[in-house]
């Protein structure tokens, strides 16, 4: 029986070819597999940087509708792996029941996750504290991607992630997220939803702007009778996909795959 493709979801400020080790790990396994970028998205780092405006004031559904079209696509419904706000996408794209399983790696806050830890705040701050930045492309510095993706790995590391994957991304999914619990519903997700498929979210330890406890809280929102599992990685922090130590990150993904018949 032929495995479901893989379809790899990229969050804020990270380029789709963060993927590309994953890509080729599990294709040693018998998968196939996609990392469509964003709308907007250009092909490499470089050209992201070079021409930022196309990913300005993209919002989270016209993101999470351009996924699902290319899931559309696809022979068969396949499964989704997402990291940060490519985590909120997975579980917006498997709430509408058009995937077969779904890996939320420390996935943004759904609607109705109402905790706001410190270093989540003081992470997306430098966004949200200027409304004008709602419809443009912000850039981290090195300080800013230090402090929210990379301070659980040594410097020399945070500084080659930074040069190697960050491009500017569009303020609006963070002003989207931020504001969730009392206007809009672009983050909603369908967790009622019982014909969906199994759903991993992970948490890393040290991870300052996704905390495992913004990921434990999305995981308790859901229905019970479908499987939705929560993974805590001790000593990680937000880079974990990409970083390192993704290997842990991938074996542990695949072995939660392979258990549920996938």
């Amino acid at each position: 029986m032929a495995k479901p493709t893989i379809v790899f979801i990229h969050g804020l400020w990270i380029h789709a070819s963060s993927w590309e080790s994953w890509m080729e790990f599990f294709k040693q396994k018998g998968y196939d597999s996609l990392n469509p970028g964003w709308p907007g998205d250009g092909p490499t780092v470089d050209a992201c940087h070079k021409n930022p405006e196309p990913i300005a004031n993209r919002g989270v559904k016209e993101v999470a509708d351009n996924y699902e079209k290319i899931i559309s696509t696809l022979h068969a419904p396949p499964i989704l792996i997402g990291h940060s706000f490519g985590g909120l996408l997975t579980q917006i794209l498997l709430g509408r029941g058009v995937a077969a399983a779904g890996i939320a790696i420390d996935p943004a806050p759904i609607k109705g996750v109402w905790q706001l830890p410190f270093s989540a705040l003081k992470s997306s701050l430098p966004v949200l504290a200027n409304p004008f930045n709602l419809k443009k492309a912000i850039s981290l510095s090195f300080a800013q991607f230090r402090y929210a993706f990379a301070n659980a790995v040594p410097e020399p590391e945070a500084h080659e992630l930074y040069e190697k994957l960050t491009i500017p991304a569009p303020a609006k999914p963070l002003f989207q997220a931020a504001t969730a619990s009392f206007a809009g519903s672009e983050t909603k997700v369908n967790t009622g939803n019982i014909n969906r498929g199994p759903l991993l979210i992970t948490g890393g330890e040290k991870d300052h702007i996704a905390p495992p406890i913004l990921g434990r809280a999305s995981a308790g929102k859901y229905n019970k009778s479908v499987v939705t599992d929560f993974k805590l990685f001790a000593e990680r922090g937000h880079s974990l996909a990409s970083d390192h130590g993704w290997r842990e990150i991938a074996d542990y993904s695949l072995n939660w795959l392979n258990q549920r018949g996938f």
